[in-house]
């Protein structure tokens, strides 16, 4: 008998105890080049989402709403890594790519819970950006700092809250085998399919977290940008205007890469068996997305350069 699977003996089934990654590609030799290539992304995601964390909290000119949810994104990033990552990069050294029920259950948790908490921020960092543009006189008023806080407690909160649910439902389950996922990390939608049991009410909660969370949120940002077009239109300026649609440059890119990506990978249907395609895109949203993040936002940015002088300035400074 396969030790994944354990019968039980008070019943007439067998239970799967352990899931089997079937990873991200089985060719030896591709797997000795995309080690290190991994590797040194994710070394560099938290290299530079740390850096900016350590950048915004030590310059006081960055003190405001704005870079404050840049350093939750950042921080989200390097936690949403970290989940899958280091787990898939160890992998391409195991011939069993084995990992257990509870543990599969913990990386989903974390790893859905962080993704979907980046969906609200997102929606949130929309929002600042439309009271900056569209009610400059009352925005220190309006984004005070507990409100800020409050927003991004409810961001994680309902993150996490929703992907305990659907961890509640999908590994309550019954798995009787088989137990491989054609995946490289605990996807959701192939691990449903593996079910004994009728799938249909979590998958039913899947969509309602999805249309609840991901397109609201996306919605939520539509919306805002509507409203910061609006207001745009409305300043005389052309200077004026150019700078107030560069504020917004660099989350506009992030919400396209990140919500593009992402509906790629969920909205298709659910299969046990994702092509190259699917393994692909998850690849750019799990691994490419967290370390172009912090560039985005920091190459076309004044403020953030100025900071990075300001800081070397003081190092440079300090006594031998």
């Amino acid at each position: 008998m396969d030790p994944s699977i354990s019968t039980e003996t008070n019943r007439n089934y067998t239970s799967v105890v352990v899931f089997v990654f079937l990873g991200l590609t089985d060719e030896k030799d591709l797997q000795l080049i995309l080690f290190p290539v991994f590797l040194g992304i994710y070394l560099l995601t938290l290299l530079w989402n740390l850096g900016i964390i350590l950048l915004i909290r030590m310059d006081s000119h960055l003190q405001t709403p704005m870079y404050f949810f840049l350093s939750i994104l950042s921080f989200i990033d390097i936690f949403y890594s970290s989940s899958i990552t280091p787990r898939m990069i160890s992998d391409f050294f195991k011939d069993e790519k084995t990992i257990s029920f509870i543990g599969c259950a913990t990386q989903y948790f974390f790893a859905c819970g962080l993704a979907l908490s980046e969906c609200c921020l997102l929606a949130t960092m929309a929002y600042d950006r439309y009271v900056a543009i569209g009610n400059p006189l009352q925005y220190s008023t309006i984004m005070a700092p507990e409100f800020c806080q409050k927003m991004v407690a409810g961001a994680l909160g309902t993150g996490f809250l929703c992907s305990l649910i659907e961890v509640i439902s999908c590994f309550n389950l019954h798995y009787c085998g088989p137990n491989v996922i054609q995946h490289f990390f605990c996807n959701l939608p192939q691990i449903v399919t593996l079910s004994c049991s009728d799938p249909s009410i979590t998958q039913v909660i899947i969509f309602l977290v999805a249309l609840f969370v991901v397109f609201g949120s996306l919605l939520s940002i539509l919306l805002s940008y509507c409203f910061i077009a609006a207001s745009i239109l409305k300043i005389s300026s052309g200077k004026g205007s150019a700078k107030a649609f560069n504020t917004c440059a660099s989350h506009l890119a992030v919400v396209t890469l990140y919500y593009g990506t992402a509906l790629a990978v969920y909205m298709r249907p659910p299969s046990s068996q994702p092509d190259t395609h699917d393994k692909v895109l998850s690849v750019f949203y799990v691994i490419i997305i967290p370390v172009l993040n912090p560039l985005i936002y920091s190459l076309r940015n004044k403020d953030i350069k100025e900071a990075v002088r300001r800081v070397m300035k003081k190092v440079r400074h300090l006594p031998q």
